[in-house]
């Protein structure tokens, strides 16, 4: 991926609010915490994308609190600019099968949240397959060159 391309890719980190870069976060928690287990492998994930944001540890509890569904979606359609919310349903589905576990209810989540932000479900279909088209792509790529 050229540098050009990858800073368009993150473009919309700088263009958030720091309120919105927290609610993204939350929506991830919730997500991560839907399954009931919520492990030490989804926080640092978590944690990664918080420092990529530029959130400051003193944050970090708070956010990692639970929160309803309806308390998530709520706060997930405060998120208005459409590269931010189809960015959180690509994080939202690859943290979803990040444990080779997706579930109906992560399912159901992702697309109330991706509606509420404003995406359509066509939409959050089609990242979804992408995630999983990447995941199966990246496996692949492991048995081909040896890695594993």
């Amino acid at each position: 991926m050229s540098n050009n391309n990858m800073e368009n890719q993150m473009s919309y980190i700088s263009e958030m609010t720091e309120e919105e870069k927290i609610i993204f976060l939350r929506v991830l928690v919730a997500l991560a915490r839907s399954d009931n287990n919520f492990d030490d492998e989804e926080k640092a994930f978590i944690k990664d994308i918080a420092i990529i944001f530029g959130i400051t540890k003193d944050k970090i509890d708070d956010i990692l609190l639970p929160l309803t569904d309806d308390e998530v979606i709520k706060d997930a359609s405060k998120i208005k600019k459409r590269q931010a919310a189809l960015q959180l349903i690509k994080e939202a589905c690859l943290l979803a099968n990040s444990d080779g576990d997706l579930s109906d209810r992560e399912i159901i989540l992702i697309g109330k949240i991706g509606q509420a932000m404003g995406i359509e479900l066509e939409k959050i279909e089609q990242i979804s397959k992408w995630v999983i088209d990447r995941i199966v792509w990246l496996e692949e790529g492991k048995l081909i060159f040896e890695q594993l």
